[in-house]
Formats: C-alpha cells, sequence, structure tokens
C-alpha cells in the first residue's frame, strides 16, 4: 500500500532498476524552499505542529505545503505567511522560482504549477522601553502649564 502512494522517477538507465520518492521528502524540499526565500515569515501549521515547537521539538519542514501528482506532473501548493513591509507579489514570484528550482534540480519531476497562498503577515517586534518614572505613562496635564 505504502508503494503505490510514492511518486515514481523516470530513470535513463532502466536496466539499473526505479526510483521512488516519498512524497513527504518533496513536502521537505519544498518547504525549506520557500522558507528561505526572502520576505517569509514562516509557514503555516497546525496547531499540533505549534504545540510541538514551543516543546522545543525541531521545527516540521514539510508543513505549509501540499502536493497533487497527476499524470506525471506535479502541483504544489505553499502556505505562507510574509513579514510586514515586503513586496507580497515579488516575494510569491520569488517563492515559484526557488520552489520550482529546487524540484527541478533534485528530482527532475515536471511541475505544473506553484501556487502559493498568503496567510497573512506578521509584524515587526518593536522593543518597548519602560520609563521607572511615568510606569503607567500618564500625563501630567497640570505641569504643562507652569
Amino acid at each position: 500500500m505504502a508503494e503505490e502512494t510514492n511518486i515514481i522517477l523516470e530513470s535513463k538507465e532502466p536496466a539499473l532498476g526505479k526510483i521512488e520518492v516519498a512524497p513527504q521528502v518533496l513536502e521537505i524540499i519544498v518547504g525549506i524552499a520557500a522558507s528561505q526565500t526572502e520576505g517569509v515569515a514562516r509557514m503555516r501549521g497546525s496547531l499540533a505542529n505549534s504545540f510541538t515547537e514551543l516543546l522545543g521539538r525541531k521545527e516540521q519542514h514539510g508543513k505549509g505545503v501540499k502536493l497533487v501528482f497527476d499524470d506525471g506532473e506535479l502541483a504544489v501548493d505553499v502556505y505562507v505567511y510574509l513579514n510586514y513591509g515586503v513586496a507580497v507579489p515579488k516575494v510569491a514570484l520569488a517563492i515559484q522560482d526557488s520552489v520550482k528550482q529546487q524540484l527541478l534540480f533534485m528530482t527532475d519531476l515536471d511541475l505544473r504549477e506553484v501556487n502559493v497562498h498568503v496567510e497573512g503577515v506578521i509584524p515587526e517586534k518593536t522593543a518597548q522601553q519602560v520609563d521607572p518614572d511615568h510606569l503607567f505613562n500618564e500625563a501630567d496635564e497640570g505641569d504643562s502649564d507652569q
């Protein structure tokens, strides 16, 4: 049963045997290629993935990736969160190029399409400074007249 889900790569030397790649491997390739693109904050994951990452386990590189393999062609859906202030179309095109390049280089599969779904924008964290003299940041309106 597990063999049916694997993707068989065409070999130039059929006498040597066949090459099968598990879809999870392709998900990891796509996930790493997309997450290393400049402007990508993180990939979409499930609540369980987020919880396990909080507990200190490794980040799963295949999260936020969906694959569909039909008639020898691969369609990829990538779900990402972007950094605030980036040009969304430029980052999406960079993700598409990176994913296409890595899959072609590593597997030689025909890629039908790479769909990028921007799930949200992550704002920059600003450091909040607390003034010990004004803990509650109340403005003294009466002092400005004196």
